[in-house]
């Protein structure tokens, strides 16, 4: 088991990752920890460990890390295990993955799996997996520009704190998208895998993880008042009924403006233009 981690994450989530630790070694499971030193390292890691012939590799961290280390794994045979350390976990509320250290340690001996099939991002020459979501526009903006040590500090509440910020300086401009050959609109889009958003928060309740295509959530309404709307109705679990957001299912999506803000499992990811489809392959997510 090959455990990739990031040092500088801060001493909750290091405490956080030596308490599994502490249960896999004394039931006598062999750990090997991998820790990361720049963005992108975690991919590199991971595939490394999927070309040395490894048959789990462990995310210890939130969604980002994840999502780093699925791009390393896309199209290998690996299993990838899950220690949930981030700000908003919203994968492990996705697949009813366990939180607690005991109970997270026991779920990587176990090795049970559930496939997962990504989405692929492609823009710039890059290619990107991602495992829950991916926004343009409002909230990818917030994600560029929310610092890091505020959100180590604040958790998910530095992205309420930059929100704030965003609302007066954001220009709300529409996004052109097509979705499955028809074009359409919005002032910011979600592409997503999963049912949720920003931590345990209901925003696609159709997604479908292990299957090809896409919940799309259009914003129709623009400018800092929508915005509030939207975020006022996150926690409620109302946000895919909010007055003007419109969901929709398709397989693939293009995202057609230039210049517009990206983000993917939390992480930025430059700008638009993007097109998006399913994987080639199917990730096997190891959940107890």
């Amino acid at each position: 088991m090959i455990i990739i981690f990031n040092p500088a994450a801060g001493p909750r989530r290091t405490r956080g990752l030596w308490r599994v630790l502490d249960v896999l070694i004394a039931n006598g499971v062999r750990v090997e920890l991998a820790e990361t030193t720049h963005r992108g390292h975690a991919t590199e890691l991971a595939r490394e460990a999927a070309r040395s012939g490894a048959d789990l590799v462990v995310a210890a961290g939130g969604d980002g890390t994840i999502a780093e280390i699925a791009n390393g794994l896309n199209g290998a045979a690996v299993r990838l295990g899950v220690i949930p350390l981030g700000t908003a976990n919203v994968l492990a509320h996705e697949l009813g993955l366990p939180i607690a250290p005991r109970a997270v340690a026991a779920a990587l001996a176990f090795g049970r799996t559930r496939p997962l099939l990504p989405g692929l991002a492609s823009g710039a020459g890059a290619l990107r997996v991602f495992v829950q979501m991916l926004g343009v526009g409002f909230d990818a903006q917030v994600v560029h520009n929310v610092p890091l040590a505020l959100k180590r500090a604040l958790g998910r509440w530095a992205y309420v704190a930059q929100s704030a910020r965003e609302l007066v300086r954001y220009p709300y401009r529409p996004v052109r998208l097509r979705l499955d050959g028809v074009d359409v609109a919005a002032a910011s889009a979600i592409v997503s895998k999963g049912r949720f958003y920003a931590g345990p928060y209901m925003l696609a309740p159709r997604a479908v993880p292990d299957a090809p295509g896409f919940e799309v959530a259009l914003f129709e309404w623009g400018g800092a008042g929508a915005a509030v709307l939207y975020g006022a109705a996150l926690p409620l679990h109302r946000l895919h009924r909010a007055p003007g957001v419109r969901l929709v299912s398709c397989r693939e999506v293009e995202f057609l403006d230039p210049l517009v803000p990206a983000q993917a499992d939390g992480d930025p990811i430059g700008h638009t233009p993007l097109r998006i489809a399913p994987a080639a392959t199917p990730l096997s997510i190891v959940v107890g």
